[in-house]
């Protein structure tokens, strides 16, 4: 499936029933291979708000509102932010956030969460704000670093053209219960 821009409220309530109604009509997906309905659900309905007040969208809070991911600041900062409380790798999972580097033409950075993982080299995001004020859904990024490495993607800016290349930080795991808990222990045992 292409990747879609959401540019009303309306519009993305439509997808998202119709995406809803779609999932009726197949066999049901295994739970890791699609993102949480109720965060999604959640994060869209953030933007709505934001869109109906006239505010402006942007990807942090989406990418928090989708993934859970609880980092505040720019975009550029999450990356360093990540390394002290969640789990991060070089490797692209479903759910987790791609931050990228901050660049000339991107000094504030960017973040996505991963909705798919097609193959070594090729994943999907949903993220805000890569088209000014839209959430775009399903967006394809091909990783085009030398190393098979994930340092370096190329971003599906519009249905099957894809831009320049971008460099990336890496992925921001999501807490799992099990790493939540760990972080709490570990922060207790630092104050006795």
């Amino acid at each position: 499936m292409p990747f879609m821009t959401m540019k009303t409220p309306l519009r993305a309530a439509m997808m998202l029933g119709a995406l809803a109604l779609a999932g009726c009509a197949s066999a049901p997906m295994p739970q890791e291979t699609t993102l949480d309905p109720d965060r999604m659900s959640f994060a869209m309905s953030e933007v709505e708000d934001l869109q109906s007040r006239g505010a402006r969208v942007w990807c942090v809070p989406f990418a928090r509102n989708l993934s859970g991911v609880e980092i505040h600041g720019n975009a550029r900062t999450w990356w360093k932010q990540a390394q002290a409380d969640f789990p991060v790798s070089h490797a692209p999972e479903l759910g987790a956030v791609m931050a990228f580097a901050p660049t000339s033409a991107m000094p504030l950075g960017h973040v996505g969460v991963v909705s798919a993982v097609e193959g070594d080299r090729k994943i999907r995001i949903d993220h805000a704000n890569w088209h000014r004020n839209e959430v775009s859904l399903n967006m394809s990024v091909i990783d085009v670093s030398k190393n098979n490495d994930w340092s370096r993607v190329r971003v599906e800016t519009y249905p099957g053209a894809y831009g320049s290349v971008y460099p990336i930080n890496g992925f921001i795991l999501p807490d799992s219960p099990t790493q939540a808990l760990a972080t709490r222990l570990k922060e207790r045992l630092s104050e006795d």
